[in-house]
């Protein structure tokens, strides 16, 4: 049985030969194995020693070329299987020093834009914590995660060519484990973002980072072992958790001091930034998309403050097990609906309240695209700005019509 979750936008957010073995080819004998006839016919003169010369002559030549034809008829299964299994090898090989070059050359392409981040309280001379992040503009913009710099006094960054500079918080994302810090650097080395929407499993994914602090451009291997995953995410002794949803799930060794840095497909594109590892399983680790991050990136470079759209309701992502617990008519798009009494379903003065939207609504698309299990309300919403105004068609009381909803600003998670 499928449990409802309930979800407001800013916790849950994101975004797909044969097999016999080989057989010794066996052939009939090439000679007869029939018994001879005696013959009953009356002994003939005795023929000529010329014939029988020659007789013998043919018959040592076609039974020499039929012996030799036995013989490679039963040797060449065995040079064929020889063959086969050296293919094979060759084969193994050729794919392992592909994916080998792969990563080296994606590593080449990304080592130098990552960066170790060193955060230091006012009461303490030393780094109270270490994480990493990367360059993802030549002049000094770095992605980080938010935990690594919060609560920090000072910030120093260190590049891989070993300078050293004070960074400062340029903002901090409202809807992710994401922060942007600056250095006062140009003409630097950045890691070119790729795309998270195209993602499969079992594909190659390569995480970098400064695991420690101590070892820099650390790179573990592995694939992206999972999509859409959610988690409650919190350091040690951290009373505060924060629910991160539509992570990408990896199995590239991801240890403390990794946090913030990228995670590369084999072209050395960044697909996500590490936020979180799994402290009760082994090869369990997690990235936000690098979608999420765009929005916010290309804020930064306009020189904007970074926010979040917002329509302001919790809702529940529909199942088709939850629409039949619940009798619903559809069984894609957005419940809009609270289980706390004490917490509405639509936020009070939100944008949501504004339009008309109701506890019990179901939103089916936002401006025409149906919202499904890869295109849910939060994921349609992020691409837009505060200020934009999207057309959701909604389902009420077996009827459906269309509310215009203008977005407003997300506001700080608490808690």
């Amino acid at each position: 049985m499928e449990h409802e979750i309930d979800q407001v936008e800013y916790q849950h957010f994101g975004p797909p030969a044969n097999g016999g073995k080989d057989e010794w080819q066996r052939s009939a004998p090439t000679w007869s194995s029939q018994p001879r006839i005696a013959s009953s016919e009356p002994a003939r003169p005795r023929p000529s020693l010329t014939p029988v010369v020659v007789v013998a002559l043919v018959v040592g030549i076609v039974s020499g070329s039929l012996s030799s034809l036995v013989v490679w008829t039963v040797m060449r299964p065995a040079a064929t299987q020889a063959t086969s299994a050296g293919t094979r090898g060759t084969l193994a090989q050729s794919v392992q020093l592909e994916e080998s070059s792969a990563v080296i050359a994606a590593v080449e392409r990304v080592a130098p834009a990552v960066v170790t981040i060193s955060a230091r309280s006012a009461t303490s001379a030393a780094a109270n914590g270490e994480g990493s992040g990367f360059l993802f503009n030549a002049n000094g913009w770095i992605l980080t995660n938010k935990h690594v710099v919060a609560g920090a006094q000072t910030l120093s960054v260190s590049l891989s060519d070993t300078r050293t500079f004070s960074a400062t918080v340029y903002g901090t994302d409202t809807l992710t484990d994401l922060a942007i810090i600056h250095i006062g650097a140009t003409g630097l080395p950045y890691a070119r973002l790729g795309s998270s929407a195209g993602l499969e499993l079992g594909q190659l994914a390569i995480a970098i980072g400064n695991p420690l602090g101590s070892f820099e451009n650390t790179v573990t291997t592995g694939v992206v072992s999972g999509l859409g995953r959610q988690i409650t995410a919190g350091g040690q002794g951290e009373a505060a958790t924060e629910s991160l949803s539509h992570l990408i799930q990896t199995d590239a060794a991801i240890n403390p001091g990794n946090s913030g840095g990228p995670l590369v497909d084999s072209g050395g594109n960044v697909i996500g930034i590490t936020t979180a590892v799994s402290q009760g399983a082994q090869g369990i680790g997690f990235a936000i998309p690098i979608d999420l991050a765009k929005p916010i990136l290309q804020q930064a470079l306009a020189g904007k403050p970074l926010v979040r759209p917002w329509i302001g309701v919790f809702y529940t992502p529909l199942t088709l097990g939850i629409a039949q617990q619940q009798n619903l008519p559809v069984s894609n798009g957005a419940l809009i609906s609270s289980s706390d009494p004490n917490r509405p379903a639509v936020f009070p003065n939100s944008p949501a309240a504004q339009a008309g939207l109701r506890d019990g609504d179901i939103i089916t698309a936002i401006d025409g695209v149906p919202l499904d299990a890869t295109h849910d309300l939060s994921t349609q919403i992020v691409p837009h700005q505060p200020g934009d105004t999207v057309t959701l068609t909604v389902l009420r009381d077996g009827s459906t019509i269309s509310v215009r909803v203008t977005l407003g600003v997300l506001p700080p998670q608490n808690g």
